[in-house]
């Protein structure tokens, strides 16, 4: 990569994403995701805050506020190590295996690639499955004005879970079998999903009926 995703402009990120060159791919794109879902959480306690109509609400809203400024931060950076895991990756995949100590060599690379792979996107996961709790939180008490906000907030962060959990899901098969990851990550994944689709369609409700 040749620069830091952070330091590029929104169309330079977008065309980026765009070409045959795989980093940064899915997973950085569902870190992004969340974190402008966590962007707009705080945006919406912003709006929130020192209003009448939130007076019995300032501590909750603080509070999530404060979580989703966190959030925000911390899916920027697994953003950044998404694209360096997946580039480690494909670096380990490249190297020489002729004789036996390359093939070694190259197997202990690429395992622990892999392993970093699958572990940063389950990161994620959990982060954005964070950031949609503090969005239902934040649907009933936020500012009625941009509570629309706080519905797309809330499917940018399942969209970044939904998309974290594809990543953690593709890079399994290639752990090792005795990996521990390998059978804990599949079952944490099925629990952060388990519910969301529910959530988010409890989300939507909540939602328009405030904006009605």
């Amino acid at each position: 990569m040749d620069a830091p995703l952070t330091d590029l402009t929104v169309r330079r990120l977008v065309e980026r994403l765009a070409t045959s060159d795989p980093v940064p791919g899915g997973g950085s794109a569902a870190a992004l995701a969340g974190a402008m879902g966590a962007a707009l959480v705080g945006m919406v306690v912003e709006l929130s805050t020192g209003r009448p109509a939130a007076e019995a609400h300032e501590d909750a809203l603080a509070e999530i506020g404060a979580a989703a400024a966190t959030a925000r931060t911390e899916l920027l950076r697994l953003a950044e190590l998404d694209a360096a895991a997946y580039d480690a990756v494909v670096r380990a995949r490249r190297l020489p295996h002729e004789s036996d100590e390359e093939r070694g060599a190259r197997d202990a690379r690429l395992a622990a690639a892999v392993r970093e792979a699958t572990r940063v996107p389950l990161e994620t996961a959990r982060v954005a499955a964070q950031v949609f709790g503090l969005a239902e939180l934040l649907a009933p008490i936020g500012n009625r004005n941009a509570v629309s906000d706080v519905g797309v907030a809330a499917l940018l962060a399942a969209t970044a879970l939904r998309g974290a959990a594809l990543n953690v899901e593709i890079n399994l098969p290639y752990l090792a079998a005795d990996e521990a990851l390998r059978g804990d990550d599949a079952r944490e994944v099925a629990s952060l999903l388990s519910t969301i689709d529910a959530r988010e369609r409890a989300v939507r409700v909540a939602v328009a009926e405030r904006i009605r």
